[in-house]
């Protein structure tokens, strides 16, 4: 009877404990959630002049887990088809400024006429690799395009 109700105990308290274990940052299910839209707020990037545009919008912003850190994934559109050489180029140097890590995403235009046929002619997908340090000093990171930015948060 004593070792069915210390059993009893003991499971009473370890299982509030997993309850902490669903909110704490070694799960990695809270690493980063969804974006979210927002207005952008540009920053300076380098000291290296990039005559390539924003894009128009940032449609998608994801934060894809690695062996060495992260994969930083976003999406846009542009206003015509046949846009290239698209980046998401760290502003601050790649260094989180007060816990925000923040990218612009630029392209290429076209150098010729391209015909648009719709919505996926005009998307870019880019990705950018950030390390193990540098997610530890990273609360959220931020895409920024021509007309919104989009941050996801820890």
């Amino acid at each position: 009877m004593r070792l069915v109700l210390v059993a009893l105990l003991s499971l009473t308290l370890a299982v509030p404990a997993c309850g902490r274990i669903g909110e704490s940052r070694m799960n990695p299910m809270n690493w980063f959630g969804g974006s979210r839209d927002e207005r952008p707020d540009l920053g300076p990037t380098s000291d290296i002049t990039d005559n390539r545009a924003l894009v128009v919008r940032v449609t998608e912003l994801s934060i894809e887990r690695t062996s060495s850190g992260a994969l930083v994934r976003a999406e846009g559109l542009t206003r015509s088809a046949g846009w290239w050489d698209a980046q998401l180029v760290p502003e601050n140097n790649g260094v989180p400024l007060d816990g925000v890590l923040s990218f612009r995403f630029v392209a290429a235009a076209p150098r010729e006429p391209v015909p648009d046929t719709g919505e996926r002619s005009r998307t870019l997908v880019v990705a950018y690799p950030v390390s193990t340090a540098i997610l530890e000093q990273t609360s959220a990171v931020v895409v920024n395009g021509q007309e919104n930015s989009r941050r996801a948060r820890r």
